[in-house]
């Protein structure tokens, strides 16, 4: 009986020690989120930084994209 009040004691004591590392792991997440940099579960960085195009790139893919259309259209018409 004696060994089990010791385990139940060593148990209690672990216990704590996990609610603290809990604890301490929520306030760095929420430091690392603050600053831009959350964490997911797994360890690996959420989001990523927003990709930024030229005013020319975007006006060469909207001119791509509406020559596929027509062609599109273009080959519709014909059926």
């Amino acid at each position: 009986m004696n060994i089990l009040g010791a385990l139940r004691q060593e148990e209690a004591k672990l216990k704590k020690q996990a609610d603290k590392v809990r604890q301490q792991l929520d306030a760095l997440r929420g430091a690392m989120k603050i600053l831009g940099r959350g964490v997911a579960s797994g360890g690996k960085p959420i989001g990523r930084k927003k990709r930024v195009m030229s005013a020319a790139a975007r006006a060469k893919i909207g001119k791509a994209t509406k020559e596929r259309w027509a062609k599109f259209r273009a080959a519709k018409a014909k059926r």
